[in-house]
């Protein structure tokens, strides 16, 4: 018994001498257990970083009607000035040699002269055209055989050249007299332009002057007994007409 006592006086003055003289001996031996508590915490705080964030599906609808979209109240104005609306013009018919029934002037009709004769003057007639339209002014002239439309009626076709050109040449002869109608464009010739000075030229050729029309009295002829037929004559008398237009 005595041993065992002399052998905790030598421990215990051997652990007050390691420990110091301020520690206190009697303190239990707690702080070498380990804590549960803070061991669980700890276990619990690892266990949470580990984890992977899950991701929620976000879908398109959500992700719209998220976005505002701004009204157009709040929509800033265009930059630059407003375009202009510019009239569309109206169309213009534009004729068989170029002309423009909306334009003005010479061009406002598709001929220049449209050439009455009987059937039996057709040489004369051509002689007459080739004339006015080789010469410098380059008349536009109208023969019917060369551009009637193909199928079109008689009447018609002679009301839209009448109507299309300018002026009028009665190109009056003994067959022309003969015809009734070269009477029928003469009259029509004249209900075209009634009283209209220099549109309608007659051109007698080899005609007394008592055979001239009566319907033509008021108007002055061109002579065709002279050495150019009275070509030179009805070429003036046209260009001085659209001379007045321009």
């Amino acid at each position: 018994m005595r041993k065992w006592r002399h052998r905790l006086t030598c421990l215990w003055s051997y652990r007050k001498q390691v420990a110091g003289p301020q520690s206190n001996l009697c303190a239990p031996l707690q702080s070498v257990v380990p804590d549960h508590s803070a061991l669980r915490s700890s276990d619990w705080f690892r266990q949470a970083l580990s984890r992977k964030p899950t991701k929620t599906p976000v879908s398109p609808e959500s992700t719209r009607s998220d976005v505002s979209q701004p009204s157009s109240s709040d929509r800033p104005p265009p930059l630059g000035p407003s375009p202009a609306v510019s009239p569309t013009p109206p169309p213009t018919h534009v004729g068989a040699h170029g002309g423009s029934s909306g334009g003005s002037g010479r061009w406002s009709k598709d001929y220049d002269v449209c050439v009455c004769h009987s059937e039996e003057d057709l040489v004369a007639a051509q002689e007459l055209v080739s004339y006015l339209e080789g010469s410098a002014a380059g008349l536009r002239c109208f023969l019917q055989l060369r551009d009637a439309t193909p199928g079109g009626a008689i009447v018609s076709e002679l009301y839209q050249a009448l109507s299309s050109s300018h002026c009028r040449v009665l190109l009056i002869t003994q067959g022309f007299l003969r015809d009734p109608w070269c009477r029928y464009q003469m009259l029509q010739a004249l209900s075209e332009a009634p009283g209209a000075e220099g549109r309608t030229i007659p051109l007698m050729s080899g005609l007394p002057r008592a055979a001239y029309p009566a319907e033509l009295r008021f108007m002055y002829f061109v002579d065709g007994w002279g050495p150019d037929g009275g070509f030179r004559q009805v070429k003036e008398a046209v260009t001085r007409y659209l001379q007045t237009l321009s």
